[in-house]
């Protein structure tokens, strides 16, 4: 059998890059630098420029691994965005704020290259989980130029909303108090014995009225990250009068399955649509 059709195009290719390398940091005491990498989707589409979203993997700050959810984010690119998901450097490697210095060096590369990559750099979202989740709120937090470090320092590195699943955002609140939970490992040392210095790195300490729009979402059965963690940014930001929403998953638990079904990715596309709205 044979057939002979006509196709109609009306949706560009989208490509992969993975491994993308975005920057160079110290590593090795300072003797060595080593690569960062992002893995990049986006749609070949010359003449047309989309908006970007930023995405962090979780990992308590002490692993981290930037493809894990490739096949999530590649259906959320083909809904209308160009996709990054961004290595940064664990606790064991750097303290805060090398985290956020690494995430926010990203968005300015993406900025650089916002032409070869069919980007709108004036349209920039990041979404994370867990730690990411944290680094997410601190980059639409944390607008402090200080925070920006290395390369393409004459571009922002601000986003325009931003998704945060499940977000650490009060230190001096959550359960563990050990000199060696995640929370003490990104500070450097005890946030029990340094509540002030660990108030200092917190996303409730960084809302102000002009915060970008952002969606929380939080398992109210949540063993990691207490539920009370999202609650305490989001009134927050409530509070000062911001564009914020949270998301309350019943029954959900840390990283749970219920973030990872269409009816959330498309909650998520939804909002980014709506946030990231181009003229």
């Amino acid at each position: 059998m044979k057939k002979s059709i006509d196709i109609c195009v009306k949706s560009p290719q989208y490509v992969t890059i993975t491994n993308l390398s975005f920057t160079q940091v110290d590593s090795w005491f300072g003797h060595c630098k080593q690569d960062l990498k992002m893995d990049l989707i986006y749609p070949e589409d010359p003449g047309r420029k989309y908006p970007c979203i930023v995405w962090i993997c979780g990992g308590a700050w002490l692993e981290m691994d930037k493809s894990a959810h490739l096949a999530y984010l590649a259906g959320l690119a083909r809904s209308g965005f160009v996709v990054a998901s961004v290595e940064y450097r664990t606790s064991n490697e750097a303290k805060f704020p090398k985290q956020l210095e690494d995430v926010k060096s990203a968005i300015r590369y993406l900025r650089a290259h916002a032409d070869r990559f069919c980007i709108d750099p004036e349209h920039f979202g990041v979404m994370g989980e867990s730690a990411g989740g944290y680094l997410a709120a601190m980059t639409a937090l944390a607008t402090d130029p200080g925070y920006d470090v290395g390369d393409h320092l004459s571009l922002s590195s601000a986003v325009q909303a931003a998704v945060c699943w499940y977000p650490p955002s009060d230190f001096c609140t959550m359960p563990r108090s050990a000199a060696d939970s995640p929370e003490s490992l990104l500070l450097g040392k005890n946030a029990t014995d340094h509540v002030s210095e660990a108030a200092a790195i917190c996303p409730v300490s960084f809302v102000t009225k002009d915060a970008p729009p952002m969606m929380i979402l939080h398992g109210q059965n949540d063993h990691t990250v207490p539920f009370d963690q999202g609650e305490r940014l989001h009134d927050k930001m409530e509070e000062l009068g911001c564009d914020v929403t949270l998301i309350a998953l019943k029954n959900a638990d840390h990283a749970d399955i219920r973030f990872f079904q269409d009816e959330i990715w498309q909650m998520i596309a939804d909002f980014f649509k709506d946030k990231l709205k181009q003229p």
